[in-house]
């Protein structure tokens, strides 16, 4: 199964959030997701989400953690694990990103974008709760059909 991650970079009550407008065929086109990416060869979820932030948004993160396990089972045959992480602190200047628009969001208005619908549970979960978590997602034709989230700690 894919790997990959998602980090929500936050400063000020705000979330780094990226606008998916800018390919054409993008899964996720017009969605407004964290930043992160595919897992190469022999990284650890941890490296992974590093190199993805800093080549989506030009930033070092300096201080992030890792939150929960997020697996999603698709009707389309894109299952995959998703390492999720949120960061409170980076070095650097927010560059350019060829995969859509950088914006910083305030949190209590995150909900209210066009999201897919199992992010608004993870997302509600890093709100509520510092505690590890896994949630399975299950998407049939592009609507969220199943959930199960399981909390630890």
């Amino acid at each position: 199964m894919k790997q990959t991650t998602l980090c929500y970079i936050e400063k000020n009550g705000q979330y780094l959030m990226l606008h998916r407008n800018k390919k054409a065929n993008d899964f996720n086109r017009e969605k407004w997701i964290g930043v992160g990416g595919k897992i190469e060869g022999s990284e650890t979820p941890e490296e992974g989400m590093l190199r993805e932030v800093k080549e989506e948004t030009g930033l070092t993160l300096v201080s992030y953690a890792y939150r929960g396990l997020v697996i999603f089972l698709c009707d389309n045959g894109d299952d995959q694990y998703m390492h999720l992480f949120t960061a409170d602190a980076y070095e650097g200047e927010l560059a350019e990103c060829d995969e859509g628009e950088l914006e910083w969001v305030p949190i209590e208005r995150v909900p209210t974008l066009p999201l897919w619908e199992g992010d608004r549970i993870f997302l509600r979960q890093l709100a509520e709760s510092e505690r590890f978590f896994t949630l399975k997602l299950v998407y049939e034709g592009g609507r969220l059909t199943e959930h199960v989230l399981r909390v630890y700690g």
